[in-house]
């Protein structure tokens, strides 16, 4: 497959929005470093997808933000998800290019809680910062991870000191409604010794002239014993493509949970990944996705076993419409050596439309004996004897086949514990089914 990787900023720009942020000098190399590389590496080659078709080169032109103080000055699609989600007391909001509200509770921060956008962490923090950045997606690994290492903007640090337990969900809204801005928010979540935390993110779009690129990492690091709960819903436009890695590393006996909602409207790659490193670590991964018009969708979840007695648990449901595809990979890879693991995976497929397709590849890779592992794959039409059953007891054809999409995607909603996420993607499911 020919890749192209045409370069949309140069080491000039770089070094002089660096600057601008006032960003310390070792966080200036990493972003040269990150550009010189992608200027060598290739597209990922993603399974049954041509990348390389995509619009991979949108990124637009960085823009400065303007901090607020008030959340009555924010975008008014941001007041409306704060005010029906209740958010205010934890919250950060990015607006394009960069982190322009920010607000963390007094009791959280009397623990030891940090919470701010990732460039004020890269100088008040500098050796956390330093010690964690890249190390869990490097941007070796490829043209998207090097160009977003040299590009990356506004973003959330999280760091919960060892002993403390979070009570209440973090939240954080990434807004892009400007098509010439560059928008690449990065995560990084610490969870210290024994600590935890539920973190909550949205990414939504508003009205964009021109198209544009989303450019997302994810890095969480879980110490022994803590636990981390990450749930994130994407809600972006026809006119974005999104380009986002999530990676989780686990020492022993930590635990991580994926809430993955897949409901944007253009063209998505997701690549989430949990690497057990330490014995008695798990993971438990839950994404649902719905496609619709002509969107392209590939979609991996892998779940790396290297620490011994380590289960990992990955469930993914998606639905599609008109003449949307997606691709949907679960991998479970155990290590030799990680003896007592058990990878369990499930990927089912809902079409609504003839012109749909979905495809589920699950995948085991086993390098050790002493092991437990299964996967169940399931791709199919809404069933006519369930739609004409349904019928029968008085129901229109769109409520019956409502019903039936509603009870797919029910084993995978309602095992998500925040009952404000669960509304959320109830709706956001509501309307990309035209309802």
């Amino acid at each position: 497959m020919t890749t192209q990787t045409i370069l949309p900023v140069n080491t000039e720009s770089i070094a002089t929005i660096s600057k601008r942020n006032n960003e310390p000098g070792w966080l200036t190399e990493l972003r040269l470093k990150g550009l010189e590389l992608a200027s060598q590496l290739e597209l990922p080659r993603l399974e049954k997808t041509r990348i390389d078709r995509w619009n991979t080169q949108d990124y637009g032109a960085y823009q400065d933000s303007t901090v607020i103080d008030s959340i009555e000055k924010l975008p008014a699609t941001v007041q409306g998800l704060i005010k029906d989600q209740g958010l205010q007391d934890s919250l950060i909001v990015q607006h394009n290019s960069g982190v322009i509200y920010t607000k963390l509770s007094s009791e959280l921060a009397d623990q030891g809680v940090i919470f701010m956008d990732l460039h004020t962490a890269a100088s008040k923090h500098e050796e956390l910062v330093k010690s964690y950045l890249h190390k869990a997606i490097g941007m070796e690994e490829n043209y998207i991870t090097a160009l977003h290492a040299a590009l990356w903007n506004g973003g959330v640090f999280l760091y919960v000191p060892k002993n403390v337990e979070v009570t209440i969900p973090l939240q954080a809204i990434f807004l892009t409604d400007e098509g010439q801005a560059t928008f690449a928010p990065h995560v990084l979540i610490i969870a210290d010794t024994n600590s935890n935390v539920t973190y909550v993110d949205n990414y939504m779009s508003g009205e964009l002239e021109g198209e544009v690129v989303h450019n997302g990492s994810v890095e969480v690091f879980a110490k022994a014993g803590a636990k981390v709960r990450y749930a994130t819903v994407h809600q972006l436009g026809k006119k974005v493509t999104e380009l986002t890695y999530r990676r989780a590393i686990l020492d022993n006996d930590a635990v991580i949970e994926w809430i993955v909602g897949e409901m944007n409207d253009g063209n998505t790659m997701s690549d989430t990944n949990s690497i057990l490193k330490g014995n008695g670590s798990s993971s438990d991964s839950k994404i649902i996705a719905v496609g619709s018009g002509a969107q392209k969708l590939n979609y991996t979840t892998k779940a790396q076993h290297f620490g011994k007695n380590t289960p990992s648990q990955m469930i993914t449901r998606a639905v599609l419409r008109e003449e949307s595809t997606a691709i949907i990979n679960g991998i479970t890879k155990i290590e030799h050596g990680a003896s007592g693991a058990d990878g369990q995976q499930t990927e089912k497929v809902l079409m609504l439309s003839p012109k749909a397709r979905g495809d589920a590849n699950p995948m085991l890779l086993i390098d050790e004996d002493d092991v437990t592992a299964g996967h169940a794959a399931s791709v199919g039409q809404v069933n006519a004897e369930q739609v004409y059953y349904l019928m029968s007891r008085g129901i229109t054809r769109s409520e019956a086949e409502a019903l039936i999409i509603y009870g797919f995607l029910a084993p995978v909603v309602t095992q998500i514990p925040l009952e404000g996420l669960q509304t959320q993607l109830q709706s956001l499911v509501e309307r990309k089914l035209g309802r």
